[in-house]
């Protein structure tokens, strides 16, 4: 697809992942919408970036509805969700406290659900439209400490399996791409870039390729590990 006709939203679009794909949509002449949960990163991200922006918690269903009615309003319609907001909890079981275990599956799971359902709606009546659901590697194979949110990323890829089953009949897309360990403040740590991790332009690099693949095709999901990690 030429993504120079493309209109985007990208949740958790103020950083990291997000924000390096926004970057990288817009070079391509896309029109982009970034949300996120903290106004004044946004709005620096928004004005960096020089794209609109739509503040709220995807954890918020009225919040997560409303970012996809402010795209349409803001880009004149839409044709693409980079579905990619979401938050970490990490403890081994025994130490795992349940309102950390619902916080993120209320934004990771939930959060991903009713704002691809609001855009498959819009997507389903206009004719076509495209989904790219950002996972993790945690999504295929668990790992200690990561009950609260590998089991989200699992979930995240039952979605992408079921959704794109009902909607390959619409021209709906429907794609995840799963990065390993990525130096973003995602998990609290500033990046080192000395570090042999991925970067976030790495997981941005392959999501603009999925999503610029002519619309009678499409990649299902793309896993990216780091070379040589440390």
């Amino acid at each position: 697809m030429d993504l120079s006709t493309a209109r985007i939203l990208v949740t958790g679009g103020s950083r990291g992942i997000g924000k390096e794909t926004a970057r990288q949509l817009l070079a391509r002449g896309a029109q982009v919408v970034i949300s996120g949960r903290n106004a004044a990163v946004l709005a620096e991200a928004g004005a960096e970036l020089g794209c609109a922006t739509i503040q709220g918690d995807v954890g918020v269903e009225a919040e997560a509805q409303r970012m996809v009615t402010g795209t349409i309003e803001a880009l004149g319609g839409y044709d693409m969700l980079v579905n990619n907001a979401a938050i970490g909890s990490f403890a081994p079981l025994i130490d795992t406290d349940p309102a950390d275990v619902e916080r993120v599956w209320r934004v990771n799971v939930l959060g991903a659900f009713v704002v691809a359902q609001a855009s498959a709606r819009h997507f389903v009546e206009h004719g076509g439209g495209t989904i790219l659901n950002v996972g993790s590697t945690a999504a295929r194979k668990g790992f200690a400490g990561g009950t609260a949110y590998a089991a989200s990323k699992f979930a995240l890829s039952a979605f992408t399996e079921c959704w794109r089953d009902e909607l390959r009949k619409h021209d709906v897309r429907v794609m995840q791409v799963n990065p390993s360990a990525v130096q973003t403040e995602f998990g609290g740590s500033q990046p080192d870039r000395n570090d042999t991790r991925l970067q976030s332009s790495d997981i941005a690099e392959t999501i603009v390729a999925m999503l610029a693949m002519p619309q009678r095709g499409f990649v299902t999901e793309s896993t990216i590990w780091a070379t040589n990690p440390r």
